[in-house]
Formats: structure tokens, sequence, C-alpha cells
């Protein structure tokens, strides 16, 4: 059995403004799940994008517009919202205080389209990959 201690993992930096806790991957050796927690200033979060697997995001502190395809919605602390796999979506702080959102893919490598083309678009790949 393999304890991860997400106490001692350092943030890392998705983009300025954005910071990610990875808390399990392909990394540590999960087989079909990818899941982490982003701290987002107020106005960023994450760009338009789609991803071939289903993803949950969860809000966990502050308050999150998510945009779904044609559709956006308010969401809160203790709310998610299921995005089917290939639907465009996005998401960014409307609050005035951190956006803790927790992603989970259904993938243990996090692969994503971006609308903007200069995002990287994999991440968590285990090491002899």
């Amino acid at each position: 059995m393999q304890v991860l201690d997400h106490n001692t993992q350092p943030l890392e930096k998705w983009r300025d403004g954005v910071m990610t806790l990875m808390r399990a991957s392909a990394t540590v050796q999960s087989k079909q799940l990818c899941i982490f927690d982003q701290f987002c200033d107020p106005g960023l979060g994450a760009p338009m994008h789609l991803h071939a697997v289903e993803e949950v995001l969860e809000v966990y502190e502050g308050t999150a517009e998510i945009y779904l395809r044609n559709e956006s919605m308010i969401v809160t602390a203790n709310q998610s919202v299921l995005i089917p796999a290939g639907a465009r979506h996005g998401f960014k702080n409307v609050g005035t205080g951190i956006l803790r959102v927790r992603a989970t893919l259904a993938a243990a490598i996090f692969e994503a389209s971006y609308d903007d083309r200069n995002e990287l678009s994999r991440r968590y790949l285990p090491q002899d990959a």
C-alpha cells in the first residue's frame, strides 16, 4: 500500500494565477484516475478545452463560473458539475478570494485539447513513458 502525503507535495504552477496540487495520476501508478486540486486567483481558471474522458469539477472554496458547451453556470462550495467526454468546457474564479476546485478525470494521464494551442496538453506521465 502506498500512502500519498499531500501535505508534503509542492504546488505546481500551471499558468499565472493558477497553482495545482496533484493527488493521483499515472505518476503514482494510478491506472484510471487523474485527480488534482487547483487554486485560482480572482478572474483566473482554466481556458476552454476538452478531454476524451469524463471529468467532475467540484468547487471546494469560492465561486466559479463554469462553461459547458454553450452554457455557463455559477457553482459554489460543495457543488459539482459532470463534464461529459468530448464536451468543451472551462471555468474561472468570479469571487474575490482564492477558488479551490478539484478535478477528477477518468484517465491517469491528463490530456486536453485547448482552444489556445499554446497550452500544455499532456501532464502527469509516468517517468518511463
